[in-house]
């Protein structure tokens, strides 16, 4: 949907173009003044734009950036299926402590990949960062800290400083993004430089050249609003859902550490999901009473 919206974007700039200024016409700017002139502004702008964006940001962030590109094709980190998969994991978890103690899931917590708990659930246990998180907590809750408000107090801190590291390079594309239509006019005004150095030209040589200069604050605008503001927003909403996985382990968590049966724990952090992708209380019941009695 995100692809579509981007070609939608090109497709009615200059749908519109050929709308108000015809066929004909609409080819001769294209042709005779926007495309000859496109390239090098690019190189200004985009070329500025990039260079500023290295000057401001970590190679971290750069390489975080590059990776969350992948929102236009994946705009949500995880599905419902994702979400079934952890919450089905997080009821085994608590219903054996309930039973046998925490001290239970030691063996699992202390050798996770190679552990018949996690292994269950394969959406989870291929997630080696969300797996580290969880068996984190149960470590430091089979050491005997079992106060909700300590967990849940460490839990939101650590969520809090992935939420921050997780949604930067969204904010970073979207000061880009800002400094995008400034450039645009740093290239027209190397336009109206270039058109002065030739004010003898005759006048249809005077006007392309104009036009070429007026490409750029053109391409700025339209580069920052049309493009890249629009993907530094999918870039972050990518980054939301990521974050929002673990928020849903530690609503469980305290819950249940708060004394709710495991069944009543999973329901808390049921309800932190997205409707959209949220399983039904009938449907994550059904899931749940069919999971094999943890060993």
């Amino acid at each position: 949907m995100k692809l579509l919206g981007v070609l939608l974007v090109f497709g009615c700039t200059f749908g519109g173009l050929i709308m108000t200024a015809g066929m004909e016409k609409a080819m001769h700017l294209l042709t005779g003044v926007i495309l000859p002139a496109t390239p090098g502004e690019m190189v200004i702008i985009m070329g500025c734009a990039i260079s500023a964006f290295l000057i401001a940001n970590t190679m971290e962030t750069v390489k975080g950036t590059l990776k969350y590109f992948g929102a236009l094709v994946k705009p949500t980190a995880y599905k419902k299926d994702d979400y079934v998969d952890l919450l089905s994991l997080m009821f085994t978890i608590f219903k054996l402590a309930r039973t046998k103690g925490f001290l239970a899931l030691e063996q699992h917590v202390e050798n996770p990949h190679e552990s018949d708990l996690f292994s269950q659930f394969p959406k989870f246990h291929a997630n080696h960062h969300a797996e580290e998180f969880l068996c984190d907590y149960l470590r430091i809750i089979s050491l005997g800290v079992e106060e909700s408000s300590k967990i849940g107090g460490l839990m939101d801190k650590e969520i809090a400083e992935m939420h921050a590291h997780e949604t930067h390079p969204g904010h970073a594309v979207h000061h880009m993004a800002e400094g995008i239509p400034a450039l645009g006019i740093v290239a027209a005004v190397l336009g109206v430089i270039k058109t002065m150095a030739s004010i003898s030209e005759p006048p249809e040589v005077l006007g392309k050249l104009i036009g070429g200069a007026l490409v750029g604050t053109f391409l700025g605008v339209w580069l920052s609003y049309g493009i890249f503001g629009p993907i530094s927003q999918a870039m972050t909403e990518r980054a939301e859902s990521e974050t929002l996985y673990y928020k849903v382990m530690k609503v469980g968590m305290v819950a249940y550490l708060d004394g709710a049966a495991p069944q009543v724990a999973v329901e808390f952090a049921r309800k932190v999901i997205p409707h959209n992708i949220q399983p039904s209380f009938a449907e994550l019941e059904e899931i749940l009473n069919e999971l094999p009695a943890p060993g």
